[in-house]
């Protein structure tokens, strides 16, 4: 009867055995969705996650302007002849003004039938042509926009589309070398101050991963045709650059010990 009851003790242990191995296999592909809070590398450091930001607001150094003229006449030609005149003498003012000539280009050139459909509700009378042509100028001297746009109205312009700053290449990309240093230092800061808390000490790095940099406009970034078209425009019109924000983030696996 002894010997009975010890086979039915050695069964379950063996069996309790078996489940606890059989667990500790498994345990990891379980965990594995939290394997950056757990015991994860090949000589059992712990690791941390952090993640580091920086932000900074800078003025934007490039504009893009968009404006033009608009010309309407019972003939297509004496249309096309009286914009093109207009449009000649706009852009010698702003080259006078200090456009320069690789700054600007045609950005958009319509002839468009008018008709009036209360004489015929069909296909409507033909009863002339207005012509559109638009320039854009595309510069780095955002200082000197308004000017440029007194200049363009006092000529003959008598539509101005769009007023749009922006970052040029080279300061963007100097901006986000300077924010990924602070984003990296920013997760420094954070893992060891976690670190310490725990107890421990940051003794490496497993994986960086940079984000890419998110810049925001914080102010003023364009001007649409119905504030500024067919204004009468006092000297130097009050234009504003606003500012642009950009944020970079960094995350960063550290190895713990």
């Amino acid at each position: 009867m002894t010997m009975h009851n010890t086979s039915i003790n050695l069964s379950i242990a063996t069996f309790v055995g078996l489940f606890i191995s059989v667990l500790l296999v498994y345990l990891p592909a379980i965990n594995q969705h939290n394997a950056y809070a757990e015991l994860s590398s090949p000589d059992n450091n712990k690791t941390l996650l952090t993640t580091g930001s920086a932000t900074t607001q800078v003025k934007p150094d490039k504009v893009t302007v968009s404006l033009g003229v608009e010309t309407t006449n019972t003939k297509a030609k004496a249309a096309l002849d009286a914009n093109s005149e207009l449009m000649n003498k706009i852009i010698s003012a702003l080259k006078i003004a200090g456009v320069k000539e690789n700054e600007t280009s045609t950005s958009s050139f319509t002839i468009t039938p008018n008709r009036d459909y209360t004489i015929d509700k069909n296909q409507g009378k033909l009863i002339g042509f207005t012509v559109s042509n638009s320039i854009q100028i595309d510069s780095n001297n955002v200082n000197k926009t308004s000017e440029w746009i007194d200049t363009a109205i006092s000529s003959g312009a008598n539509n101005v589309n769009s007023i749009y700053f922006s970052l040029s290449d080279k300061k963007l990309d100097d901006i986000k070398k300077q924010l990924l240093n602070e984003a990296i230092e920013n997760a420094n800061e954070k893992a060891d101050i976690a670190a310490s808390a725990l107890g421990l000490k940051i003794v490496g790095v497993r994986t960086v991963t940079i984000d890419q940099p998110t810049p925001i406009f914080t102010g003023p970034t364009s001007y649409s045709a119905t504030s500024l078209k067919n204004e009468a425009f006092a000297p130097s019109t009050p234009i504003m650059t606003g500012q642009q924000q950009i944020s970079q983030s960094v995350n960063i696996v550290y190895l713990m010990g």
